[in-house]
């Protein structure tokens, strides 16, 4: 009976072991579990011991079976295989095939690849008890969290991330952070979004909901695993930049941006980027009050500087009504803009992306261009399709994407 052999061999066992385990990882990964249940995902997905541990022993119930070594010397399958008719008999000189069941070999392949993965694992382990200490914490308005970090030995480049965990949250989860300090700045930093239960753990614990200023010692512990490289390690390749950013999707171009003024101040002459082309897509306003005060001093240091053309930025309220927007445009002639406070005009709706290639391709002749996004998969299949489309013989437009 196949439901006695199930639940009673060791082929049987270990096969409804792994296959429970690997339709609880393939369910758990759908993308409204992650973003909604993001312990189930984390949890369910280390059921892969138990999956590979349970493929290993797999094979030691023996049920694929084999043509044994001493029968392929009586039949040998290249020459009897056609023959089958006449196995067994004198004159065919094959005689009726043995077989018996394989043994494991499963293990061949795993063993490898689970070496090489508990190094890593080691690696990490001892990289994130290395000693972390906060120095400053900001609570930014809209309920962002900004930690400014350091560790003895913490060397990064610009667009960066790293995994943070919080003991006193939990011990288990690690969360990826972008870090949105310069790697010219004595510190790194990352700017949290309190969107969930462990954000706002987070937040709590760092003191967020308390009105008076928390002491050092009171702060929690910290560890930190990275950092790990993205596409934006690039972007000082390219003479002209378009950086894209769509909401706390902004974070690794503030590592960019801040690194580009360093690197002027110090008067660098290795930097090769001469122009950069921003664009920020928010939905509502409450994303811009943590990042627009960064916009405002590179906008009043670089206009000292007479740099202000070296970079050129536009923002977006992609979800704005047009009722709310018309209180707005009343002061559109004001020196600054309501809303960032900067020069430059907030726009109201989504850029017309085939008009924004077009005029940077006329402005940038013989010239390859970095496209750097940070942002939802849509948007990167329409910047991809532009890019094609708008990259002729003098100007290339090279697609870079980071999706969260």
């Amino acid at each position: 009976s196949p439901t006695i052999v199930m639940f009673t061999t060791i082929a049987g066992l270990t096969g409804v072991a792994i296959t429970l385990a690997l339709i609880l990882i393939i369910t758990s990964s759908m993308e409204v579990i992650r973003r909604s249940y993001f312990e189930v995902f984390w949890y369910t997905h280390h059921l892969f011991i138990i999956f590979f541990i349970g493929l290993v022993f797999h094979g030691y119930g023996r049920i694929v079976r084999g043509q044994t070594p001493v029968s392929q010397q009586t039949n040998k399958p290249n020459v009897c295989a056609d023959r089958f008719e006449d196995w067994g008999k004198n004159e065919s000189n094959c005689a009726v095939p043995e077989f018996a069941g394989n043994p494991p070999g499963t293990w061949k392949w795993v063993l490898g690849p689970m070496i090489l993965y508990v190094c890593e694992r080691l690696v990490r382990i001892y990289r994130s008890h290395q000693k972390v200490v906060i120095t400053k914490v900001v609570m930014h308005p809209s309920k962002t969290l900004e930690l400014q970090m350091k560790k003895k030995g913490f060397s990064m480049e610009v667009g960066q991330y790293v995994f943070i965990q919080c003991p006193s949250v939990s011990r288990l989860e690690w969360h990826p952070f972008t870090l949105t300090s310069a790697p010219e700045e004595d510190y790194f930093s990352a700017h949290i979004r309190i969107v969930g239960d462990w954000t706002q753990a987070l937040y709590e614990a760092c003191g967020g909901d308390k009105p008076e200023q928390q002491d050092a010692w009171k702060l929690p512990k910290v560890a930190i695993d990275g950092p790990f490289g993205t596409a934006s390690e690039d972007v000082f390749r390219y003479e002209v930049v378009m950086l894209v950013g769509a909401g706390i999707g902004v974070t690794p171009f503030a590592s960019i941006l801040k690194s580009v003024w360093y690197k002027h101040i110090q008067n660098n002459q290795d930097v090769f980027t001469k122009k950069i082309y921003f664009y920020w897509l928010c939905p509502e306003t409450q994303a811009f009050e943590w990042f627009a005060d960064l916009l405002q001093s590179l906008e009043r240091q670089m206009a000292d500087k007479d740099m202000a053309d070296f970079l050129s930025y536009n923002i977006y309220l992609t979800r704005w009504k047009d009722t709310e927007a018309a209180h707005f445009r009343v002061h559109h002639e004001a020196e600054n803009d309501p809303i960032t406070g900067l020069k430059q005009k907030t726009l109201y709706g989504k850029p017309n992306w085939d008009n924004e290639f077009a005029n940077i391709a006329s402005n940038h002749p013989r010239s390859k261009v970095g496209v750097f996004l940070c942002g939802p998969p849509q948007l990167g299949k329409s910047l991809e399709k532009q890019c094609l489309s708008h990259s002729e013989a003098d100007v290339k437009f090279i697609f870079n994407k980071e999706n969260f």
